[in-house]
């Protein structure tokens, strides 16, 4: 499914979207060129899901927890040099956990990736303007599909 974004409120209500059908378990896949938005639509995410302190790119840190209604894990995979090392990082404990995880460059880390998750890709049309590509597997995300089907944000 296809959604364009027009500024930052748009993305910010695709964030509240999003946070209003995800529970434990669930795990968001953003992909897409540097400075496109996937940060942006993370912090949107996780303000909806009660995050209160900032939530910045975990480049070099790799992984940050943040506490909400639900546990809520961010991830930046961008500098992995390899799937193995996802191990060594403790990677199961947050994917299969009672949280939401969101993994920004997760093509790198495809191969290890659950089944059941959300993609979603982000591509720059101008300075504001963005395409959002979503798919997935899984009932959150065929939840995801219905609620933007029903906001008519689907193009």
């Amino acid at each position: 499914m296809r959604v364009v974004i027009n500024n930052i409120k748009d993305t910010e209500k695709l964030g509240k979207i999003i946070a209003n059908v995800v529970e434990k378990g669930t795990v968001i896949c953003l992909d897409g060129d540097l400075g496109v938005g996937k940060t942006a639509l993370t912090r949107f995410i996780g303000k909806e899901l009660g995050v209160e302190e900032p939530i910045v790119s975990p480049t070099f840190t790799i992984i940050k927890e943040y506490q909400g209604r639900l546990p809520f894990y961010h991830m930046d995979v961008y500098r992995i040099p390899s799937e193995d090392s996802m191990y060594d990082l403790g990677y199961e404990e947050y994917i299969y956990s009672e949280g939401v995880t969101v993994i920004e460059w997760s093509k790198l880390i495809e191969g290890i990736l659950p089944e059941e998750r959300i993609n979603i890709e982000i591509k720059r049309i101008d300075d504001e303007k963005r395409e959002i590509n979503i798919d997935g597997k899984g009932h959150v995300y065929e939840k995801l599909a219905e609620e933007l089907t029903n906001e008519n944000t689907v193009n």
